[in-house]
């Protein structure tokens, strides 16, 4: 592909990237990874054949044992604790500002104007939000760049995090990731309660444990493959399942008249709202 693309810290995120990267047909010798942990570096290496380090600073100039090429790197994606961010991002600033990379951070609550005050005000930056199915390549991904960023770069960006995504957007204003937090970030967990909750009501009624957990992960996952590849919205699809005076129906009516949609409004609000909060206390401890 030709991008040079180097992510500091060696999580689960780290691994699912590089993975997808790997199989989009990415060369692992253009892939680094910077991690204090040296077990976790030499697992990436062995399974990877990618660039390792414990130096942040050598992802940045690309400089590795086994090569003298120091040009520089072209995306740096930052997958640490928010908890410790400031101190990653600085020690990397002198340096990203002489390569000039293009920063993403996936690392929630960090605001973009702390970035760019720790960083550097010329370095371009993206704050991105995938969520946990990125482990599977099955993420929901959304961006938001500040002004330096071109569009060049927002392709590239968008290339990267679909090695591990199956939607990317990209919003205007910033605190709409706070929105996106409350819909996919915090989302997986609403479904895994729908899914508890189904397999209980089941049990209840009299069917065996796997049985219930068979037939409600299943009909989750065959309702979102509908929605996906329809091209009706998901109301329609309902409407399509719900038969008049019909078993479906009934359970709609009952959920209607506990105010549902009210309820998942208030869900998602509540944090989204959450989120906000965590990003100005961050940011004040910060």
């Amino acid at each position: 592909m030709g991008l040079k693309v180097g992510i500091i810290g060696g999580g689960n995120m780290a691994n699912a990237i590089i993975g997808g990267l790997i199989q989009k047909g990415f060369n692992a010798k253009d892939l680094a990874v910077s991690e204090p942990d040296v077990s976790k570096l030499h697992q990436l290496r062995d399974k990877f054949g990618i660039n390792v380090s414990t130096d942040n600073n050598d992802l940045v100039n690309f400089k590795f044992n086994n090569s003298n090429n120091c040009a520089g790197i072209d995306i740096i994606i930052l997958a640490v604790k928010p908890q410790i961010m400031n101190l990653v991002a600085q020690g990397i600033s002198k340096t990203s500002q002489n390569v000039k990379p293009l920063v993403i951070s996936i690392a929630a609550g960090v605001l973009l104007k702390d970035l760019k005050l720790w960083i550097g005000k010329d370095v371009s930056i993206v704050r991105c939000m995938p969520n946990t199915p990125a482990l599977l390549g099955e993420a929901a991904t959304v961006f938001f760049g500040d002004t330096n960023v071109s569009k060049r770069q927002k392709d590239a960006a968008e290339l990267v995090l679909a090695s591990v995504s199956r939607k990317v957007y990209w919003v205007e204003k910033e605190h709409l990731l706070d929105v996106v937090t409350g819909v996919s970030g915090s989302g997986p967990a609403y479904f895994f309660l729908l899914i508890e909750c189904l397999e209980n009501a089941g049990v209840k009624l009299g069917l065996p444990n796997h049985i219930a957990r068979g037939l409600a992960i299943q009909t989750c996952l065959g309702a979102g493959k509908m929605a996906s590849e329809s091209d009706v919205s998901p109301a329609e699809l309902r409407k399509r399942v719900t038969s008049p005076n019909g078993t479906t129906e009934a359970a709609i009516k009952v959920a209607k008249n506990n105010k549902i949609e009210n309820l998942w409004f208030t869900v998602v609000k509540s944090a989204s709202d959450r989120a906000a909060e965590l990003g100005k206390e961050l940011s004040s401890k910060l």
